[in-house]
């Protein structure tokens, strides 16, 4: 079941789930030792899909001064392959163009996924950029007018 919830209405069970996948994926799988766990938490709506009690994947999204961002993107390791990350941020954006309608969006991507993230729309709006030793690069989804 899909799951979009602010920081106030996650379960310390749920929120638990979010933070060991989290740092597995973002802190041990790819051997970045930062502080995962930060106060944008606070403000974020956490988009996530769960099974048998199981995080399969997550993501968060938080208003910015002038756009939308989406980040924190994963599909824990069991998942992957299933398709479920393009259902992750197809559900993502839908969820932004319901609550935000017509802001752009933008998003921090690992350089690899540049395509996979232009085929929803973004382009990219930057150089490639180390950021804790991997390749990223800026994308975003323009504003859109409202009709």
């Amino acid at each position: 079941m899909w799951n979009y919830m602010a920081f106030e209405e996650l379960s310390p069970l749920e929120l638990q789930r979010i933070y060991k996948e989290r740092v597995a994926v973002f802190v041990v799988e790819q051997n970045c030792p930062y502080p995962e766990v930060d106060d944008v938490d606070l403000i974020s709506a956490h988009i996530f899909k769960e099974e048998n009690n199981e995080l399969c994947a997550y993501m968060r999204v938080f208003p910015e001064e002038d756009n939308i961002h989406i980040g924190r993107v994963l599909v824990a390791g069991n998942y992957r392959k299933s398709g479920l990350g393009r259902e992750l941020v197809a559900r993502g954006l839908e969820y932004i163009e319901t609550i935000y309608p017509g802001m752009p969006i933008y998003a921090q991507a690992q350089a690899h996924l540049e395509e996979f993230y232009r085929s929803f729309g973004f382009e990219t709006v930057s150089e490639v950029y180390l950021e804790d030793n991997i390749p990223h690069i800026d994308m975003v989804i323009p504003a859109r007018e409202i009709e």
